[in-house]
């Protein structure tokens, strides 16, 4: 998901996003260990996917836009 699409979110939209990246995260995690992840770049996209919604809230909380 780009940026600018996160941007127009509302703050509980971001939180329930981070939410869901996180469950994914951890689901692919466990996969990973079993060895039954085939394409383990999916690991960085999901850390980088959390990484970028993490951005965007703290920017916003940083302007006092807790929305």
């Amino acid at each position: 998901m780009k940026v600018s699409e996160l941007r127009s979110l509302g703050m509980k939209e971001l939180e329930a996003k981070v939410k869901d990246f996180k469950q994914e995260h951890l689901n692919l995690r466990f996969r990973h260990a079993t060895a039954q992840l085939d394409n383990t770049a999916s690991l960085k996209n999901v850390k980088k996917g959390i990484a970028r919604v993490m951005t965007v809230i703290q920017e916003r909380k940083s302007k006092g836009q807790d929305q």
